[in-house]
């Protein structure tokens, strides 16, 4: 396979278009071999020049970004034999932007970018740069070992991957959960059903900016028997709730007397990140001990391995996501590697294997 990750770009604006089209020119393993308006030239020129990777706007008339991805989705299920081609999204900081993003993600989009805001041009550019070139080279390193799966399909992992664990010394009473790149379509797959197996708090921390967590928050609710929301500032936890922390905001939680509360902030990112896992699953601690389920999800970088540590000493049970299942094997992978995970399995494994570490009845209703 060749080193070079073909891109093709598409946008309804031909300036922007030239303007990601420059700044890829000096990066010598990222070649940009097409540029068009809409979805339908996209489809064209795919028959013609098959790229590794598109970029893909989110709005755009008459073919938008999600219309283009469910088509470029079905080329890719015509032909498995072929590496399948990436779509990343890139989304304006618009609340419509953001419902049509999330849906695109959840429909198998490797991941998103938001385009630049006017008042700070130059500056959005360089960083929107940097993160279309990370998210190129990390879709192109996981595509050579054939592990994307851009349709949400899975491997079955190996018996002794999937075993499920049949006991916890500890009571659980709450579920964390950490997640990236990839997460918004492990979420819609995993949340139903865990939901249905378990009353307790689950509180996720998913990377994202502002306003596409709500957007999530949303999509999922519709999908859930449980609550779910964005967790807001001094905000009181409950059975039966999932609470996502809100886009660049950390979400942290803190006892008041017998009640646990959510407590947002907004200190310095973590190995990049805000919201951060090792921020949650570090405040959890002295709040529950091990008396959780600490879940590790698809994503890039190793957010979460800390966190993952202490709980594990304070007996937490620890859950990665397998290779084979994930998007992006780098958190789960991180988490693996440190030696606190206790079971490696696929995601429509985990309800089960959660359920399986706690004595209450499957939930049925909210």
């Amino acid at each position: 396979m060749s080193k070079i990750t073909k891109v093709l770009i598409v946008d309804d604006s031909r300036i922007f278009r030239k303007l990601v089209e420059d700044s890829l020119k000096s990066k010598k393993d990222i070649e940009v071999i097409g540029s068009v308006r809409n979805g339908f030239k996209a489809l064209e020129f795919i028959k013609l020049n098959r790229p590794d990777i598109v970029t893909l706007d989110v709005e755009m008339p008459d073919m938008d970004g999600l219309e283009t991805l469910k088509a470029i989705q079905k080329i890719n299920r015509a032909n498995p034999d072929r590496p399948p081609i990436g779509v990343i999204m890139l989304s304006a900081f618009t609340r419509k932007g953001a419902d049509i993003t999330i849906e695109a993600l959840s429909d198998g989009a490797f991941d998103f970018i938001t385009k630049p805001e006017s008042e700070c041009f130059e500056h959005s550019l360089e960083m929107l740069t940097q993160q279309l070139v990370i998210k190129i080279r990390s879709f192109k390193t996981r595509r050579i070992t054939g592990e994307i799966r851009p349709t949400g399909k899975e491997k079955k992992s190996s018996p002794q991957k999937g075993a499920l664990p049949l006991d916890n010394p500890n009571k659980i009473n709450a579920i964390l959960i950490g997640v990236s790149t990839g997460g918004p379509q492990a979420l819609s797959h995993l949340l139903p059903p865990l939901c249905e197996k378990v009353a307790l708090p689950i509180f996720i921390v998913q990377h994202m900016p502002p306003t596409f967590t709500a957007s999530l928050a949303k999509g999922l609710n519709a999908k859930c028997i449980h609550t779910v929301l964005e967790a807001g500032h001094a905000q009181k936890v409950m059975d039966r709730h999932v609470y996502l922390a809100p886009g660049g905001r950390h979400l942290t939680l803190r006892k008041r007397g017998t009640d646990v509360l959510t407590m947002l902030n907004d200190q310095p990112p973590e190995l990049g990140c805000r919201p951060s896992v090792d921020v949650l699953f570090r405040s959890a601690l002295p709040i529950y001990g091990g008396n959780v389920v600490a879940i590790i999800l698809t994503g890039m970088g190793t957010d979460g391995t800390r966190g993952i540590t202490a709980l594990k000493r304070a007996g937490a049970y620890v859950i990665a996501q397998d290779e084979e299942s994930s998007v992006v094997w780098g958190m789960p992978g991180s988490a693996f590697g440190s030696g606190n995970v206790d079971l490696i399995s696929t995601l429509s494994e985990i309800p089960e294997a959660v359920g399986n570490l706690i004595t209450k009845e499957t939930i049925r209703g909210k």
